[in-house]
Formats: C-alpha cells, sequence, structure tokens
C-alpha cells in the first residue's frame, strides 16, 4: 500500500470536492481517497503502481485541474510557493470582480427603491437595467458559468449550478421581457445583480479566510532556510539546504536558521525553537547538543553536523504529520459529503415544485421570486466548509503549541477522556538522576563533591555524569585524581590530593572496613528516597551523596490542570514501589501501581475504567509503546522513542506535561467548532429554503445570508487558529 497526495484546482464547494474524491475512488487500484476543500489537495492510498497521469486524467474528465504533489520537501515548498501566488492572483481577481460588480449593481439597486418600496416607478429605465445587469453577467456570472459547465460535463453538480440556474433564470427572464416589450411586469435585473455580487463579496471573503486558517502549515513549510553554509576543505560554500548530506558540517551565524538537523561539533550559543518546539524562551545550546530544522540561532557561532536531511528531519515528520492530520476526514465530515452529493439535485426539485405551487396558485411572479431564492440561499458551501476549515485551524494552533495531532479520529477520542495514566521515568521525572542531597560527616560538603567528582571525572556512569555536573556548578576549580580504578559493580576508587579517595555503594565500604552500622546510621539521615553513592577518605566514611530521578518542573501543575478539568490522573511505572511512591508524594499524585511489565502496563489500562477508550496514555520509553496503542488516547513525549510516538495519536514536541491538558483542550475544542459549524450550516438552510419556498425571503436577501453563511463559518474556524494554551499561563 502506498500513499499518494495530489494538489487540486478548481473546487469551489463541497459538492466539487465530494465529486473529486468519488471519482478517484472509481479508479482501479486505489483503496482510499481523502480530499480536503481548504488545502486544495487529495490523499490516496494505492494497492498497487498506478500512473499519476491516470489519476490526473480522471480529474481533468471531471472538470478539475490536478497536479502530482513532490515527495522532496524542497520541491513541494516550491510547489506551494506557485500554487499561493496563483491563489493570490485569484484572490485579486475575485475582488476586481466583487468592486465592478458592485459599482454596476449600485445604480440598480438606487434606481430601483421606489419601486421596492411601494413609493413609486424605476428610476431607471429597462433598457438601462438590462444593460448594467448584463455588465455583472459578464463579470461575476461568467465565472459561475464555467465552474457549473465543467461540473456538469463531469456528471455532477455544484454551488455554481444553483447559483447560474438562479440568477439566469431571473436575468433571461427579465431580458425577454424587456425584448418583448411587456416592461409593465416586475423586472428581477436588480435581483441577478446583487445576489452575484454578494456572493462574489463572500467568495472574497472565504478565500481571505481560508488562507488564514490554514497558515500553519504553510508557515512550517517556510522554516527551512533555502541555502547553508558548509564547511569544506578550504573553507566554506553556500550550496541549498537539499543538497546536504548526512555527515556534513555548516556552519550557523547569529541570526539565521539551523538548515538540518544535527549536532553542535563547535561552538555555543542560544536557539529559538518557539515555531518548531512551542517553547517561548530560548534554548542555551553547547557542544554535543542537538538542534533541529528551523531553529533560530542567538548570538554565538555554531558549527553543526549534519544528521538528518530532507523528509528525515524533524521539522519535516512534524509537518507530515499536520498535513496527515489536516487531509483527514471525520465520520461527520462523511455524512456531509453524503448528504452534499444529493444536496444539489433535491434543491433543484424543491425550487420547481416552490414555482410550480405558486404558479398554480396564481402567483407567477411570487412563484418566480421564491424559485430563485431556494436556489441562491441553498448553496452548501458552508456545510461543506465546516469540518475541513476548523480541523485545519485547530491542528494548525496546536501544532504552533508545540502540540502534533496525528489524525482527525483524536478528536472524536479526547471528548471521552476522564482518565489520564502517566508512565514515570522520562515522562513524569526528567529520565536522568541528579544529585539531590549530599552529607559530610566533617560537614564541608563542597570538599566531599569535589573529592568525589575527580574520581568520576572519567565514567560514563548516568551516576557519575551527574555528581560530576552538580560538582562543576558548585566549585571554582576541580581536583585532579590519578590512579583510578573501577571495581564492577561496587564503584570506583583512586587517589585525590594525596588521600585515598573510593566512592561506591555499601558493599564497597564494607570491602573497606567500615561497620555497617556506620554506613546505616548515615543512610538514616536521608528524608528522600533515591540511590546512595557512599564517600570513604583514608579508609574513613566520609559521607554519602542520594541521587534521584527528579520530577519534571510541570509534572504538578498539569495535575492539577487536569484535575480542574474532573479528569482523574494514576502513575503506572515498572520502577520499585519506593521511589514511584516518593516520587508521587513529590509531585501531589495520589494514585499509582508500581513494579510493571509493559505487558502490566496494558492490563493496568483495563483495570482503570470500564471502557478503555476513556483512559489516555502518556509516555515515552520503548516499554510504552503497547500501552500507548492499547489506551483510548496515546500521547507520547517528542524525547521518547520512535516507537512510541509511531503508537501515540498526539505527539507533545516539547517535554512540557502542561501540554497534556492542553491537547485535551484543543481537540475538544476543534470538535466542538466542527459541531457549531454545522449546525450553523445546517440551521441556515433548515430555516432558510422554508422562509425563501414561501415566498418570505427576496432573491437578495438569499444572496447575503447564503454568502454570510460561509463567511461565518470560515470565520469562527479562524477564531480557533488563535488559540493558545491557557494552562502554560
Amino acid at each position: 500500500m502506498t500513499k499518494v497526495a495530489l494538489d487540486i484546482t478548481g473546487m469551489t464547494c463541497a459538492a466539487c470536492s465530494s465529486r473529486v474524491e468519488k471519482v478517484l475512488s472509481r479508479v482501479d487500484g486505489v483503496t482510499r481517497a481523502d480530499v480536503n476543500l481548504p488545502l486544495e489537495r487529495a490523499s490516496l492510498e494505492i494497492d498497487g503502481d498506478i500512473d499519476a497521469a491516470k489519476l490526473i486524467a480522471a480529474i481533468e474528465r471531471a472538470g478539475y485541474g490536478a497536479t502530482l504533489r513532490p515527495d522532496d520537501r524542497a520541491a513541494q515548498r516550491k510547489a506551494d510557493e506557485i500554487r499561493e501566488a496563483a491563489r493570490r492572483a485569484e484572490e485579486r481577481q475575485t475582488l476586481l470582480r466583487f468592486a465592478a460588480s458592485a459599482l454596476l449593481s449600485l445604480p440598480l439597486v438606487i434606481g430601483m427603491l421606489p419601486m421596492m418600496l411601494g413609493t413609486g416607478h424605476a428610476w431607471l429605465g429597462p433598457w438601462t437595467q438590462a444593460a448594467l445587469a448584463t455588465g455583472v453577467m459578464l463579470i461575476s456570472g461568467s465565472r459561475f458559468y464555467r465552474e457549473a459547465w465543467f461540473a456538469l460535463r463531469g456528471g455532477g453538480a455544484n454551488m455554481a449550478v444553483l447559483v447560474s440556474l438562479g440568477t439566469s433564470a431571473a436575468y433571461f427572464y427579465s431580458l425577454w421581457m424587456v425584448i418583448a416589450g411587456n416592461t409593465h411586469g416586475h423586472l428581477y435585473f436588480e435581483a441577478a445583480a446583487v445576489v452575484l455580487t454578494l456572493i462574489m463579496l463572500g467568495k472574497y471573503l472565504e478565500a481571505r479566510a481560508k488562507q488564514g486558517a490554514s497558515a500553519a502549515l504553510a508557515a512550517l513549510g517556510k522554516l527551512q532556510p533555502p541555502q547553508a553554509e558548509r564547511k569544506t576543505a578550504s573553507g566554506t560554500e553556500v550550496v541549498a539546504s537539499g543538497d546536504l548530506s548526512p555527515g556534513d558540517v555548516v556552519i550557523v551565524r547569529p541570526g539565521t536558521r539551523v538548515p538540518a538537523d544535527g549536532l553542535i561539533v563547535a561552538g555555543a550559543s542560544s536557539l529559538d525553537e518557539s515555531l518548531v518546539t512551542g517553547e517561548s524562551l530560548p534554548v542555551d545550546k553547547a557542544e554535543g547538543a542537538a538542534v533541529v530544522t528551523g531553529t533560530v540561532n542567538g548570538d554565538g557561532v555554531l558549527e553543526v553536523r549534519v544528521s538528518a536531511v530532507g523528509a528525515d528531519t524533524r521539522l519535516a515528520r512534524m509537518a507530515r504529520l499536520v498535513e496527515d492530520a489536516q487531509l483527514s476526514e471525520a465520520p461527520v465530515q462523511r455524512l456531509v459529503d453524503r448528504i452534499s452529493a444529493i444536496f444539489v439535485p433535491v434543491i433543484i426539485a424543491i425550487a420547481v415544485v416552490t414555482f410550480v405551487g405558486w404558479w398554480t396558485a396564481g402567483d407567477l411572479a411570487a412563484g418566480f421570486d421564491a424559485a430563485i431564492a431556494v436556489l441562491v440561499i441553498a448553496c452548501p458551501c458552508a456545510l461543506g466548509l465546516a469540518t475541513p476549515t476548523a480541523l485545519v485551524a485547530g491542528t494548525g494552533a496546536a501544532a504552533r503549541a508545540g502540540i502534533l495531532i496525528r489524525d482527525i479520529g483524536t478528536l472524536e477520542k479526547a471528548q471521552s477522556i476522564r482518565v489520564v495514566a502517566f508512565d514515570k521515568t522520562g515522562t513524569l521525572t526528567l529520565g536522568h538522576p541528579e544529585v539531590v542531597d549530599v552529607l559530610a560527616t566533617d560537614g564541608d560538603t563542597g570538599a566531599l563533591l569535589r573529592m568525589a567528582a575527580a574520581i568520576e571525572a572519567r565514567s560514563e556512569h548516568p551516576l557519575a555524569r551527574a555528581l560530576v555536573a552538580r560538582a562543576a556548578a558548585a566549585a571554582d576549580e576541580g581536583l585532579a585524581a590519578t590512579g583510578v580504578s573501577a571495581t564492577r559493580g561496587k564503584g570506583m576508587s583512586g587517589t585525590v590530593d594525596g588521600a585515598s579517595v573510593a566512592v561506591g555503594n555499601a558493599r564497597m565500604m564494607a570491602e573497606l572496613g567500615i561497620p555497617q552500622d556506620r554506613v546505616d546510621a548515615l543512610k538514616a539521615r536521608f528524608a528522600k528516597a533515591g540511590t546512595l553513592s557512599f564517600i570513604a577518605i583514608d579508609g574513613e566514611l566520609g559521607g554519602a551523596i542520594l541521587f534521584a530521578d527528579r520530577p519534571r518542573p510541570e509534572s504538578a501543575a498539569a495535575l492539577r490542570a487536569l484535575a480542574a478539568e474532573g479528569v482523574r490522573t494514576v502513575m503506572l511505572t515498572g520502577d520499585n514501589e519506593d521511589a514511584a511512591r516518593a516520587i508521587a508524594a513529590e509531585i501531589g499524585l495520589a494514585d499509582f501501581r508500581a513494579s510493571l511489565l509493559p505487558e502490566d502496563k496494558t492490563k493496568a489500562l483495563r483495570g482503570l475504567a470500564g471502557d478503555s477508550r476513556s483512559i489516555a496514555f502518556v509516555g515515552d520509553g520503548l516499554n510504552d509503546a503497547p500501552a500507548l496503542a492499547a489506551a483510548g488516547l496515546g500521547i507520547a513525549m517528542s524525547s521518547g522513542t520512535d516507537v512510541a510516538r509511531e503508537a501515540a495519536a498526539i505527539t507533545l514536541m516539547r517535554p512540557d506535561l502542561r501540554l497534556v491538558p492542553a491537547a485535551l483542550d484543543i481537540a475538544r475544542r476543534t470538535r466542538r467548532t466542527i459541531m457549531h459549524n454545522l449546525a450553523w450550516a445546517f440551521l441556515y438552510n433548515v430555516i432558510g429554503i422554508p422562509l425563501a419556498a414561501l415566498g418570505m425571503l427576496s432573491p437578495i436577501l438569499a444572496g447575503a445570508a447564503m454568502a454570510f453563511s460561509s463567511v461565518s463559518v470560515v470565520t469562527n474556524s479562524a477564531l480557533l487558529a488563535r488559540w493558545k494554551p491557557r494552562h502554560l499561563d
């Protein structure tokens, strides 16, 4: 099974996207086709090998345009820039059409005011009205005629068909009346002109709003700089970022963006990662630290060895996740698409019945007005835009905050979450030991730290690295050790400043002849749980250092935020009960389960609630993948393993657990916006169509309502794009 993406042109409403989807689904070998209207893109799953030309030809026969979306990120960015330029040109053209149509329609409206108000005859003569309306039909009506022709030629019907039928009926009936000399009856030139003008205004506002809603994905694509400064044997050279290869060393100067993922091999600086991870403050980076494509360098010059380029970079994976989510389709959207597919024929039938009913009742003019109003107000634009615009806006806002939502199904899952279970190590905690307490028998903890760090300086053990880091932060200058040796499973020893120093566990102390009761007495003085390293100096117990995996600074705040939302929290860990209890007490977590194997975590999830779909699991490790997949909603830390991220529905781009309640919040808000949009769109049609059929809504008011419905739906979605995590305040 392979995936193919196509950029589509010519779609104007839900009926269009539904038509393209149906056409693609009929091509042999296509197992799934999803078409996104705001992004103007189709995502296909193909079983076998299908020539892209075959897919493009099928779309063109349906009256639309298509191009194969390239796999390379640089080529995609260039294609998007070309499409964006075309969209801006189309937007300008739409604005010009509206402005010209408005100038021609205004005299019509002013001239017809006395008749419309019942205070006298029209100020404009019939032929003047015809001339002004003809100008509007040529300027704005021609666009809908072209779209309607392509739709009908492809065997479908869309919004343009309804608009064309309604306005053409009004225009050509009035024109026939003028040519026949029957100018005493009511003419509908102003209705046709004003309806087209209002719909063109709606199209322009809709295009502007859609552009804002999808801005997040466009911004992600532009984060990678087009060029990079690569080191060579003779100096440096400027190359395209797409030409970099793993192993290349690039120079990242102050104020420039990192062109590829990599590790700093020289230099130190602070990097602004806000657009990639959502982290608001610059992050200090030094030699050995990892950097991410698209982040902005501060005031230092960095040399970075490239580790990933193109589609393998973290930025590319992030953009791919956002894009996949925005292209996916909600179950409710599939229902809307089915409704849209039969909507146009049904509306035409209602318009015909309305006209015949009024004609039979003896009021031909009222029947004509009512039929036109039905055709105009029923345009399904708002219905088709309700789900995709909200999805684009919501996932884009989440991405800017550092939350990647994998698919639309996540929004459904977030609604029912009542329990959030956390892994401990690397999730609730930092995932690496730190020095949390130091006791020296002579009271000089600084000297004890320096001597112990000198012994451990060459060790790669996590406890040794934590000890050296603490000593380096506390001391002006370190000490040097000689004759250092390691005793497997016990510790290390050597000579520091003329003294024999040993750093290790209780067994090493026993081998040095230190009484067990003295070791136990020192151990009892530590109030916190953790791992103890004892230090012996010249055969005497000099003190001890306590190590522990510290909770993340935001863990307690995240738990409080979830509790405020009525969400229960629990910790599931493979660590021992003492360590689990200590962490739980420190962060204010009442419920925890310890000493769990990976399969035990999955069983524990099922035991937390009757329905696993109401449970979210947050983890980062390889052993968390089964639980992430088994939970109703899996949330992975981006700092964790690739397996964990692949098993999760949501990925947090920075290790801030406050993003967990934020992720649930944006998912729920996005789904709520979708439902509000659908309710708004259905309300317009449910109320508007009967009013139009009963003659209570003029064609002009129907056109205004139709245009306003689309704009209101898209604007409501655009408001969602302004969302920011309140839990991070």
